[in-house]
């Protein structure tokens, strides 16, 4: 019984602990572009920003990339990116 308590006191605190401790920049991570190549103004405003703050955008690996180390801390794509590319590809606009 005493290792059952141990083991989900464990399991408790190290989930109250990562809520504390969890990078806030996550929760500022930017959205999805469906603009593959911006023009005009767009274009203006985008490079205006920090590599870290512009959207995702579809065949941007590089930029992606750096976004997701930046936020999340791994440069791999999860499979929610994967589907999210290929819907953003597919939208009508």
């Amino acid at each position: 019984m005493s290792k059952f308590l141990l083991s989900a006191s464990f399991f408790v605190g190290t989930a109250v602990g990562t809520c504390f401790l969890a990078d806030p920049a996550a929760a500022a991570e930017p959205g999805w572009s469906p603009i593959v190549i911006p023009t005009g103004e767009y274009r203006e405003q985008i490079k205006s920003m920090p590599i870290e703050q512009r959207p995702y955008r579809p065949f941007h690996f590089y930029g992606n990339t750096i976004r997701r180390n930046h936020y999340r801390g791994n440069p791999s794509p999860l499979p929610r990116d994967i589907f999210t590319t290929a819907t953003e590809l597919v939208r009508p606009r």
